[in-house]
């Protein structure tokens, strides 16, 4: 990564942290800063705590912390969940409530005074810039890892996509043209997001040098992040450590954003090289593979 780009990116962290007053002790001039004045926004009415820990990436011990002053100040509730005594909830209090729509209204305040000095189309032009950013910063997040062949989670996401299938499919989807455990003899990669699985693919080998790649797959929730793309290169980069310079892959003809995806990341269509029956239009890529030695 350019230096240069980093430097950028820290320069712009900076300004926006000054600029919405996220470096003082008193965040939209109350009386905590910003750590707790988040907190009770996320536990809305009510949250178990263990969500709030995975939402918002904090340590269990920095979390009791923030949860303990704001009981104190007799701003939240801490209860045992009422359905798993080990869980924990909390909830507002009628002044955590108050709490946090003042702080509502102080963000609506402080945000509309920042866009105030814009034009209508300049509004909107940083508005979809700050979506872009978002959109990069989550598929940033993604992690990509190899799991092993009959991984729960990985096999949770491709029993979901052959449900997908089933429905999109005018003949629908059987589950077992889904590649078993047993058959994988390349890699299988799962996604995850906050620690929740949102996409999956595999690869088997076909020959020594000839790879193909299966059942990609992303979820919904994280769908238009790019991630699609992101998945694809992992297991083209996968298969090429494995000597594969050879890949091929095969669609149905009504999934047309997959179509597209491989057409632009350089796959060329070829005759069918399989007699799956949902391998209706098929692809190939060559990628060059470093040699031993």
């Amino acid at each position: 990564m350019e230096p240069d780009l980093i430097e950028q990116i820290r320069d712009f962290n900076r300004f926006y942290t000054e600029r919405l007053g996220l470096l003082t002790d008193r965040y939209l001039g109350g009386d905590r800063p910003l750590g707790p004045s988040r907190l009770l926004w996320e536990i809305g009415d009510r949250r178990d705590v263990s969500e709030l820990r995975d939402r918002l990436g904090l340590d269990s011990g920095y979390l009791s912390r923030l949860l303990r002053g704001l009981e104190e100040q007799d701003l939240i509730r801490v209860l045992a969940h009422p359905r798993d005594g080990r869980a924990r909830i909390a909830e507002l209090t009628e002044a955590g409530r108050r709490e946090r729509d003042t702080l509502d209204q102080r963000s609506r305040a402080g945000v509309r005074a920042l866009l105030g000095g814009l034009s209508p189309e300049q509004q909107h032009e940083l508005a979809a810039a700050q979506g872009r950013v978002r959109r990069l910063l989550r598929l940033a997040s993604v992690t990509i890892t190899p799991v092993a062949a009959g991984d729960p989670e990985a096999w949770r996401c491709l029993q979901r996509y052959a449900a997908e299938l089933a429905t999109r499919f005018p003949e629908g989807y059987d589950d077992a043209a889904l590649t078993r455990p047993e058959e994988l003899t390349g890699s299988l990669l799962l996604a995850r997001e906050r620690g929740e699985p949102v996409g999956c693919g595999a690869w088997i080998r076909l020959d020594t040098r000839t790879a193909e790649i299966r059942h990609l797959w992303v979820d919904g929730t994280a769908r238009g992040l790019g991630l699609g793309r992101r998945l694809l290169h992992h297991l083209e980069a996968d298969a090429a450590a494995h000597g594969a310079g050879t890949l091929r892959l095969g669609t149905h003809r009504c999934l047309g954003e997959a179509i597209a995806l491989y057409r632009g990341a350089g796959y060329h269509e070829i005759d069918a090289y399989s007699d799956s029956p949902y391998n209706q239009i098929c692809f190939e890529k060559h990628q060059p593979v470093a040699e031993p030695g």
